[in-house]
């Protein structure tokens, strides 16, 4: 049968497609064309730019009372609004969770550092599938959407080159992105950098290079480049620096500006930024300063009883610091001046805020081997002040990864109590600065609290953006924060929010009008009422006079406010405190401790997957190769100056194992490799007490040992394993000062490693007892 229906022998008209609004006839001439409609912005629509910073203290900037000049900074504080009493959460993830999608942490997913993911909805590590970022929202209404620095919202086990990539920037709504998606990094040398969904790969960086710089550069151009491309179409800029979390490193001109500030210690500058403060209006006259940390544990030793060479080193690292919040300052200062280049400062929307309190990590008495002071505790020898004593000029540059003792980050917290992690004011309370020439009527100071999941519902009423209900099927979780609208609008709005609960590592608290609960969890020990702290914040923001005595019924009603907006919001299961969180990892994480076999040529394999083949075990390092007189260079190298190992043979042909222990490094030296070897294995034998016994043989014969060496473990090594070169941060310094990267010039085939058996103090029998631990506290 014909499909003629219209007597001309020609085809029968279309009929209407499912979704399609024009008009389809037989021909383009007999047919009306139609597209549907892209998002578009309206005209006025504002560029929005996010800058947070990294463990920057309360009175880090000039104009929270701060002696660091932050003139940039500041010119953005004193033609916007400054916000003195804005909080955020006491860790980094869960922050940054926060502010993207207007949810509490862990309803979104990241109650705690994304790192590992222990099993629980409140700790998976990543953003949950039915919250929206603030880059889903604002691409979905027609904004061009940028990502910038550190991103640390992916665990562990998704970081490498195979993925998934499903909770990477680009899959969260960013269009661009560059930066490191771990949680800190070597800032002269980072030891992985991503542009959108790839590694960076490069062996080395040019001389001068610095971290800071280079994001600032890749943030300009990205937003050069927009602008060029689709003049006006408005951007979302997330720009999340690295600094000033350790390792504290910096350039040496900016540490030269900064150098003897600190000489008088970190009484004396807690006290005149305490001063300061009062003297700019951020505290009411009157407001007491709380005595010098106590807790034990959080202690902070009288800067007067310190030895006068801790000083003197003391002093350096907060030079360091200086210089770091310094470099973050000329940061803005050259973003803000290109947003004027292009005639778009004014119509930008400039966030500027820190993402937790200044962090104690440093301990007592800091380091210059950041990797060293994480595993100290377990290993004695470690605590030794004479080696960063000798490493003291050091500081600052690619090959020293210092902390500050805990001291410094009391007196950047100022006036607060307590540090990063704790749920005390120094852990939550940062600068926020909103800046907006265009749209701000009544800029100056804001007191009212506030709190970080207020900034996306902010940031999209500002912008004339809505937020949807309903995003790609999924119905979405209901904002927990409130628009600040009213408050940047007009000083003397109330702003209507509700109570806010607190939680990290086991501490807890809970603010509600005026009225504050707050504990200090010592690790180990049971949760209850007798924990709770209470404060009328309405004339004790620096949390001086416990008033829980006083007033038990206040007490135990605020304490269930908490219990229930606990349960609400997926905090269960609570930290202990016997690192079983750190511990526990899904079974999909397995193969990642199966062998593997590195062909020569192949980049840098990621860090954690590198790690998962030795850390806590013995192990095999098989090299294969076909050795030849004169061959020379790395066979294969894993971390890098803040610790690591590698094997590699010298310009006089002698085969060489070299050890970084956090950086004390030893050699085995183990005689010339004979011409014609196929195979040199590394064997490594883990005996228990963090120690590594070694042994180098060739073609089967055992040609050195060295055995009593540290085991590396925490964060070490931190850059991934390399074969056939050693990239960007050396194992050897040393050795990179003679020979750079020091690429093997001969035939290399492959690297196998091998992992072992767990040491005895580690793997299921550590786990076990972890939890025979932790029961106890049930």
């Amino acid at each position: 049968m014909s499909d003629d229906t219209t007597g001309t022998g020609g085809p029968r008209p279309a009929g209407p497609y499912e979704g399609f609004g024009g008009k389809v006839g037989n021909t383009f001439a007999g047919s009306e064309s139609w597209w549907p409609e892209r998002p578009t912005p309206g005209p006025d629509a504002p560029n929005v730019v996010v800058v947070i910073v990294d463990d920057l203290g309360f009175a880090d900037l000039g104009c929270y009372g701060s002696e660091i000049p932050t003139p940039n900074i500041d010119r953005l504080a004193a033609g916007g609004v400054q916000f003195t009493n804005f909080h955020v959460t006491p860790m980094c993830s869960p922050t940054r969770a926060a502010l993207l999608t207007g949810v509490n942490p862990h309803r979104a997913g990241a109650g705690h550092v994304a790192n590992s993911d222990p099993g629980f909805p409140g700790y998976a590590a990543e953003l949950a599938a039915d919250v929206a970022t603030a880059a889903e929202v604002f691409r979905d209404a027609g904004y061009h959407t940028m990502a910038i620095g550190k991103w640390h919202l992916t665990k562990d086990a998704d970081l490498s080159d195979a993925g998934p990539r499903h909770s990477w920037p680009l899959q969260r709504g960013f269009d661009r992105y560059y930066g490191v998606l771990d949680a800190f990094t070597n800032l002269h040398h980072p030891h992985r950098l991503v542009q959108d969904n790839h590694t960076v790969e490069l062996d080395q960086y040019p001389d001068g290079y610095y971290v800071t710089d280079d994001l600032t550069d890749r943030a300009i151009g990205f937003i050069r480049q927009q602008k060029a491309s689709n003049p006006s179409q408005p951007f979302f800029c997330y720009f999340a620096h690295i600094a000033v979390h350790a390792p504290l490193q910096c350039k040496e001109s900016d540490r030269l500006n900064h150098a003897g500030n600190y000489d008088a210690g970190w009484d004396a500058l807690r006290q005149a930024r305490h001063e300061r403060q009062v003297e700019l209006g951020l505290l009411p006259e009157g407001t007491p300063l709380p005595p010098r940390n106590s807790e034990e544990g959080d202690d902070v030793t009288p800067w007067a009883d310190l030895d006068p060479a801790d000083q003197a080193l003391f002093a350096r690292y907060m030079e360091v610091y200086a210089a770091m919040v310094d470099s973050v300052d000329q940061s803005v200062g050259r973003l803000y001046a290109a947003l004027e280049e292009l005639g778009e400062a004014d119509d930008t929307i400039f966030l500027f805020l820190s993402d937790n309190g200044a962090s104690r990590e440093g301990e007592a008495g800091g380091t210059t081997s950041y990797f060293r002071s994480l595993v100290s505790k377990n290993v004695k020898d470690l605590e030794d002040r004479q080696f960063d004593r000798d490493r003291l000029e050091l500081a600052g540059g690619p090959r020293a990864l210092v902390h500050y003792p805990r001291g410094w980050a009391m007196a950047s917290n100022t006036p607060f109590r307590l540090y990063k992690i704790n749920t005390h004011a120094g852990g939550h309370s940062v600068p926020l600065i909103l800046h907006w020439p265009a749209g701000q009527r009544d800029p100056g100071r804001r007191d009212q609290w506030s709190h970080v999941t207020d900034l996306l519902p902010t940031l999209c009423e500002l912008a004339g953006v809505q937020r949807p209900d309903v995003r790609g099927g999924i119905a979405l979780q209901p904002l927990n924060g409130t628009s600040l609208g009213p408050v940047l609008a007009d000083a003397g709005a109330a702003h209507a929010r509700g109570p806010q609960y607190l939680e990290m590592a086991g501490h807890r608290g809970y603010y509600d009008g005026d009225w504050e609960v707050v504990t200090r969890h010592q690790e180990l020990t049971e949760f209850g009422l007798h924990e709770w702290e209470l404060y009328n914040l309405a004339d004790d923001r620096t949390e001086t006079r416990n008033l829980a005595a006083e007033h038990p019924e206040r007490v135990a009603e605020m304490a269930a406010g908490w219990e229930a907006a606990a349960r609400e919001n997926q905090v269960y299961p609570l930290d202990e405190g016997s690192r079983l969180r750190y511990v526990v990892r899904p079974p999909y994480e397995v193969p990642l401790q199966q062998p593997v076999r590195i062909v020569a040529g192949t980049h840098t394999l990621e860090r954690y997957r590198s790690q998962q083949l030795i850390q806590w075990r013995s192990f095999d390092v098989d090299v294969e190769l076909d050795h030849a007189a004169g061959d020379q260079g790395v066979l294969v190298s894993h971390g890098d100056q803040g610790g690591g190992y590698a094997l590699y043979v010298d310009d006089d042909g002698e085969l060489v194992f070299v050890h970084n222990g956090y950086g004390e490094v030893r050699e085995l030296r183990c005689g010339p490799v004979p011409d014609g070897a196929r195979q040199i294995r590394l064997a490594v034998t883990a005996p228990g007490g963090w120690r590594w016994n070694v042994a180098v043989s060739v073609d089967g014969a055992e040609v050195g040992t060295s055995d009593d060496l540290v085991m590396l473990g925490a964060m070490a090594p931190f850059e991934g394993i390399n074969v056939g070169i050693d990239r960007r941060s050396p194992v050897s310094w040393e050795l990179a000062e003679r020979h750079g990267t020091f690429p093997w010039t001969g035939r290399l085939v492959a690297v196998t490693y091998t992992p072992g058996e767990p040491a005895p103090d580690a793997g299921t029998r550590f786990l076990d007892l972890l939890r025979e631990i932790g029961m106890r506290y049930e």
